[in-house]
Parts: structure tokens; sequence; C-alpha cells
């Protein structure tokens, strides 16, 4: 399985499914990372969290532990 936190910088990938449960997991719907959103990669700071997406069009932070609730499969773009 190959999660958010697995793809590359500068690197566009495409969601297949979200885990976790309940407050978790709706928070990260909350944010805009549903199934089938393309995201960004635009970096990760220097200790790998977090992790500053593109998604919907806007900028966002995620922790580590929430990208990894998070299934892509990697379109392979760089911007």
């Amino acid at each position: 399985m190959r999660t958010l936190r697995d793809v590359a910088i500068g690197d566009t990938c495409k969601v297949k499914k979200l885990h976790g449960e309940g407050a978790v997991k709706r928070r990260i719907m909350d944010m805009g990372v549903t199934k089938n959103v393309e995201i960004f990669v635009r970096k990760v700071a220097p200790l790998g969290d977090p992790i500053e997406v593109t998604v919907r069009g806007y900028e966002l932070s995620i922790r580590k532990a929430d990208a990894e609730m998070v299934e892509v499969e990697e379109q392979g773009e760089r911007r």
C-alpha cells in the first residue's frame, strides 16, 4: 500500500482510499482530502513532519501520521 507519506516532493498523486476511523477520518475529509482528488506534494519539513501539499487549489500542511492514513496511486507528474 502506497500512502501520501511515500510520495516524493514535486509529484502528484490521486487518493484511492482513506483509512482511519471516526473523528480522525472526518478531519482529513474536512481538509478536502477525499477519494479521487489529486494532491501535489510541495514540501516536506526537514524531519519529515509536516508535509505541505496542494489540494483543491489551496495549500495544506498535514501531519505525517495523518498522511499515512491516505492511500494513493501515484500519477508521476512533476510540475
